[in-house]
């Protein structure tokens, strides 16, 4: 043993702890080109930021700079010398000799980019052995009631949002920069087919009444059992991931000019069955044949010739019961690191599990999951469509065209969401009440069934960016397919 420890080298100069990675020389160079030619400024503005600089010293000047450019005023040595303490020393210097010192050594304009991009990596770097450091200091020491899945859950997030913004701390935003946001989405909506702001959702009248899918919008989906909540999710879900066009950016990502990447979260039916049901919309062989293997030879060409032509279809199916929205979470953000994500569809909220702290209380439950996935929209910047059951008051009724009253189990739906649409067929309430042939009821139920076949109405009953009222679509109940109408059979819209 004593032999074996003598043949291990020792470095005697090496530190006893590690400094985390920075470069004060790279700060000092930028600072001096910005204080030497504003100009340099607007080559690093858009992705640095006054935390990303090691020093404190060289985060307040940047900031007191920064506040002078914008406001069209000069930041020189001079100029923000008295916003500085006049008393504060760098090592054996003033702050006035020390900013003098900045101009002096200053850098051109030209490099101010890579030192830019050079402060930015080290910041992200240091971000990076912080969350190290939380995921090895709380695994040692972990409170009583947080899971180990809880922690790999909140390291992913944070990884993740560290990937994609350069931070993890959130933070205030310019009213400037909201309003070119703005600017951009109207652009892009110019540009897209069909003029929409928001992703289209393939149903002519609710895109109009729409204006598509809205990136981080919670849009709830409700019905009662039979009214075809999940066709309409799948309808949807395909029309958008069938049309996926991708477009390169400056910085050489990919993002959807049109259509989009779809998750979809089944937590009701399995992969296999869920795809049995898009390939029966989309072939027209009804899926009991589909199940039954009950086929001609022309529908297993129709079947064969679809799967060859969808292989590539941007369509992710979970399949897994009883999700907790942390894990769903978890799971949408590796999607979109990974290929991608523009769209993510629930089916339903009322399977889904919360954290497990308010399993006691449903009501609790469930508004713990709306916020989660209100939140999770925001940070993904996609919309989520979530599907929910109704109360059976709505039965009760006799116009059975339900309310926001009818969502079942927490008020938290209805406030969280940003759009609520309910699915109403009258053609599957007609017929359950089929009366005895032959007589005057008989035939004045014979001519509402004529009216109701093969009709659904999408009702709109909030929703925070537009009008609310009743999208009539047509239903083709053999294929569980929603569609538009057509234009001469269009009944009159309902406006609110």
């Amino acid at each position: 043993m004593a032999e074996a420890l003598r043949k291990v080298p020792v470095n005697d100069a090496a530190p006893l702890y590690r400094e985390a990675p920075h470069n004060i020389e790279a700060e000092q160079a930028l600072l001096g080109a910005i204080l030497i030619n504003n100009d340099a400024f607007y080559r690093v503005s858009d992705f640095l930021k006054a935390a990303h600089f090691g020093e404190p010293l060289h985060r307040k000047i940047w900031e007191i700079c920064a506040e002078m450019i914008r406001m069209g005023k000069m930041a020189t040595p001079v100029t923000i010398k008295t916003f500085l303490p006049g008393d504060a020393k760098v090592g054996d210097m003033t702050v006035s000799l020390y900013l003098a010192k900045l101009a002096a050594e200053a850098v051109t304009v030209i490099n101010a980019a890579d030192y830019g991009r050079a402060i930015y990596d080290l910041a992200t770097r240091r971000a990076l052995i912080t969350i190290g450091e939380d995921m090895v200091n709380i695994a040692y020491d972990a409170p009583v009631d947080m899971a180990p899945q809880e922690q790999i859950e909140d390291a992913e997030r944070r990884l993740f949002e560290l990937a994609e913004t350069g931070r993890y701390d959130g933070g205030f935003e310019s009213f400037s920069d909201a309003m070119k946001t703005a600017v951009d989405m109207a652009s892009a909506a110019y540009q897209r087919d069909g003029g929409l702001s928001g992703i289209a959702c393939g149903i002519r009248d609710l895109d109009n009444r729409m204006g598509g899918l809205q990136r981080s919008d919670l849009i709830v989906v409700a019905g009662r059992p039979g009214m075809g909540k999940t066709s309409l999710a799948t309808n949807i879900a395909f029309n958008i991931a069938s049309v996926y066009e991708a477009a390169q950016q400056a910085d050489g990502t990919l993002e959807a000019k049109n259509g989009g990447v779809v998750a979809f979260f089944s937590l009701e039916m399995s992969a296999e069955q869920l795809a049995t049901r898009i390939i029966s919309e989309q072939t027209e062989v009804p899926s009991s044949k589909i199940r039954r293997g009950d086929l001609t030879e022309s529908d297993f060409d129709k079947l064969v010739a679809y799967s060859q032509m969808n292989q590539k279809l941007p369509l992710y199916i979970d399949s897994t019961g009883g999700i907790s929205i942390a894990q769903l979470a978890a799971r949408a953000r590796r999607l979109k690191r990974q290929r991608g994500l523009d769209m993510m569809v629930i089916d339903y909220i009322q399977l889904m599990q919360g954290s497990g702290k308010s399993s006691s209380n449903r009501v609790q439950e469930i508004t713990e999951i709306t916020t989660g996935l209100k939140a999770l929209a925001k940070e993904l910047n996609v919309p989520i469509m979530a599907l929910s059951q109704l109360s059976r008051q709505v039965e009760s009724r006799d116009d059975k065209r339900p309310q926001l009253s009818d969502l079942r189990e927490s008020g938290s739906i209805e406030q969280d969401a940003d759009v609520v649409i309910f699915v109403y067929r009258e053609e599957y309430y007609l017929k359950n009440k089929e009366p005895k042939p032959g007589t005057d009821d008989y035939i004045k139920w014979e001519g509402e069934m004529n009216d109701a076949r093969g009709k659904a109405e999408i009702i709109i009953g909030k929703q925070r960016h537009g009008p609310t009222g009743t999208v009539q679509v047509a239903f083709q109940g053999e294929f569980t397919r929603f569609s538009d109408l057509a234009e001469e059979s269009h009944l009159p819209e309902r406006y609110e």
